[in-house]
């Protein structure tokens, strides 16, 4: 039988058998919830994630002049902040791969930049840009959920497996050539995600907010804030609706139950934005 006849039923099998665990069925809700997998979950294992994404932070940090990150050691009241944000997020329980992935986080010094980025595998970066642009931390918490989801729900996974097609990753994996998986992971910061993709992640960045201490509705306000905006977020380029969105978080929020707490703690993002180099 043929290697792509093969493939085929294992991703038929994949794709129809539901819950293969308990934890993929506590991962599952009435609102479209669900464990990652799919395709994606059989043709490529979580460590091939977290070699795109080493790749990515390869080139990221070897790249100071595009990518001036700052140093942790020397910025410490900055990066407590954002490790506390990060924590708040993961420890809720909903991050799939919680465990699995190292989240590191990074924030990149560039005041003039709106953006934020999670490479696969869980390398977060944040640019000063954003966090001096935003009101306060519930913001903050739903942007970083939102970029978290990306990586979680495997989205460039998606789409790397859609450009180059399942029987080249196969071979390209399995060979274990460094030179062409730092390809892919190079290919990765220029990635844009689909309509679909940036719809689930906006729809996970509220089941990972519900229950913290944050509004789980956090990148509703986000979008609030840029609609009308002349100036768009990088990151959203490819998807200037932020109405829509804010009608699909409100959805899902109201679809999850309605719930949460409404901390938005401007005074400790105050002090976090001032502890942030001029």
């Amino acid at each position: 039988m043929k290697i792509k006849s093969i493939l085929v039923i294992i991703i038929s099998i994949a794709v129809f058998a539901g819950c293969s665990s308990d934890k993929d069925a506590s991962f599952t809700d009435n609102c479209g919830g669900k464990a990652p997998g799919g395709a994606v979950g059989v043709l490529m294992s979580i460590n091939q994630d977290l070699q795109m994404g080493l790749s990515s932070v390869q080139q990221i940090e070897s790249d100071p002049n595009n990518y001036p990150i700052l140093d942790s050691a020397n910025n410490p009241i900055a990066y407590g902040h954002i490790y506390r944000i990060r924590n708040i997020i993961l420890n809720s329980n909903k991050v799939y791969y919680k465990d699995e992935f190292p989240w590191r986080i990074r924030i990149i010094k560039d005041d003039n930049t709106l953006n934020a980025f999670c490479t696969p595998g869980g390398y977060i970066y944040v640019y000063t840009g954003l966090i001096k642009y935003l009101d306060n931390e519930m913001q903050l918490a739903g942007v970083m959920g939102h970029e978290i989801a990306h990586a979680d729900r495997r989205h460039s996974a998606n789409q790397i497996l859609k450009q180059y097609g399942v029987e080249a990753l196969i071979q390209i994996f399995t060979s274990g050539n460094t030179q062409q998986i730092a390809q892919i992971g190079a290919q990765l910061l220029a990635l844009k995600f689909s309509r679909t993709d940036e719809t689930e992640a906006d729809d996970y960045s509220v089941r990972y907010l519900l229950g913290t201490e944050y509004d789980p509705q956090g990148a509703k306000y986000f979008f609030q804030k840029i609609s009308g905006s002349t100036t768009i977020p990088e990151f959203l380029s490819t998807h200037p609706n932020p109405d829509n969105r804010v009608l699909n978080i409100e959805e899902t929020w109201k679809c999850l139950g309605s719930g949460g707490n409404t901390g938005t703690f401007d005074a400790r993002y105050l002090e976090f934005k001032n502890s942030l180099p001029k």
